[in-house]
Formats: C-alpha cells, structure tokens, sequence
C-alpha cells in the first residue's frame, strides 16, 4: 500500500531541498518565512554561529487577521525596519518550501519596498 505524503511534508522535503544551498552568513543573512493558516513568521537568521539576528510576526504585531495578505505586507515592512536598525542591508530570502505566491511573495515586495536588499 502507498502512503499519501501530507502537503507539511512534502513542504518540508522541498524546504531541506533548498537549504542545501541557501545558507545565512553575518554580511549576507537568512530571511526565512513561515506561515501557518493564521499568522505568518519571519526570521532573519546568521547559519554560522546558529542565531535569529531579528524576527517579527503578526502575532507579535497583533494584528486581528495575520493569516492574509495585508498582515505579510505588514511583517515584511516591519522586518524590513529592524534589519535597517540592526544594519544589515541585504539577506538571502528562504521561501521555507512554500509557492513563491500570495503571502510569501507579498511579504518579500513589501520587504523590497522598505528597503531591504533580496
């Protein structure tokens, strides 16, 4: 009997897929987004000594519905403003193994916008 892959699962196979190679370093680092079906995440991570630089939410920006677009358009500028104060211009965007569409991508242009490098 075949056993169905789960969409999660499958997700996390093209995300590891990528992540060979994507890496994060200190001049360069790791935007990596999640979303769930309620809020969406964004980490700005440095893979060489292992830390989140910066992060931001819509949970953390209490936003009442983080789980549409107008929340990734916020979390992305948001992001976007603690990277300029954390002075790191450009990073390397880490879809996480979703489709480059909807929240993502409206996440990574409204990042672009602020004036983040990508």
């Amino acid at each position: 009997m075949i056993k169905k892959e789960s969409r999660n699962t499958l997700r996390k196979i093209r995300h590891t897929r990528v992540r060979k190679n994507i890496s994060g370093t200190k001049e360069m680092p790791r935007l990596n987004v999640f979303r769930s079906n309620s809020e969406i995440y964004a980490q700005v991570i440095d893979d060489v000594t292992g830390t989140t630089l910066v992060s931001s939410s819509s949970r953390s920006l209490k936003i009442a519905n983080g789980g549409n677009i107008e929340a990734a358009k916020l979390v992305g500028k948001d992001i976007a403003e603690k990277c300029k104060k954390a002075k790191i211009n450009k990073v390397v965007f880490d879809r996480g193994g979703y489709l480059y569409h909807g929240r993502v991508s409206a996440l990574a242009d409204a990042a672009r916008e602020a004036g983040l490098e990508i």
